[in-house]
């Protein structure tokens, strides 16, 4: 885990961007350099977290991660190696969470590196669901729970705990499903993901 320069002030929501995929249907292009409105796609989801009033973003890399930190400009930011990307973003998670443990967050505030059509509008709302280590929060869009997602740190251990290959918290939101939050967001983003060639469309 690498610093590149002390988060300013503590924030109870840290922001957390999963952004180790290895863009296996891309032909193998990391999704976080993939190119949004002239920058790194990364770039752009770190920008919409700070935006949205997170002050400690940290980001999970895994596929070309030396590229990445060459050639995103992700001053501020925690960045965190995950060794096992390549087996889900499960591990991913984990590895973000673990990195926030003895910080000052309270909770994390959890989006994904390659959706591009949620901006900051979004994600405020859903950090605005904060309420304290056991708050649960999603995004909704027409009712249908998405990302960004916010986890208390109460709820943690119990993430890493389920949180396998792809799977990320899913069973673990299904499991607590009665207890989350769901933010409607549908009226201001686009929760579109960019996992394939046609997907490459919605690049601007």
């Amino acid at each position: 885990m690498t610093t590149q320069e002390t988060p300013r002030e503590p924030d109870a929501v840290a922001g957390l961007v999963l952004a180790a995929g290895g863009g296996r249907r891309l032909g193998g292009r990391p999704k976080a350099l993939l190119t949004h409105r002239g920058r790194p796609l990364v770039e752009h989801a770190v920008a919409v977290l700070r935006a949205a009033g997170c002050t400690r973003v940290h980001v999970v890399l895994g596929a070309a991660a030396d590229a990445v930190r060459e050639r995103a400009r992700l001053d501020g930011c925690v960045l965190v190696d995950n060794p096992d990307w390549a087996q889900g973003m499960g591990g991913s998670l984990r590895v973000g969470l673990d990195s926030l443990a003895g910080t000052d967050a309270r909770a994390a505030l959890v989006s994904l590196v390659d959706q591009p059509g949620i901006g900051p509008e979004a994600v405020a709302r859903v950090r605005a669901a904060y309420r304290d280590e056991t708050s649960l929060a999603s995004a909704a869009y027409d009712g249908v729970r998405g990302h960004p997602v916010l986890f208390g740190a109460a709820h943690w251990a119990g993430i890493a705990a389920t949180a396998t290959g792809d799977q990320g918290a899913r069973a673990y939101l299904k499991a607590h499903a009665a207890r989350i939050t769901l933010v409607e967001c549908g009226d201001v983003a686009r929760a579109y993901d960019i996992d394939t060639e046609a997907d490459l469309d919605h690049l601007e």
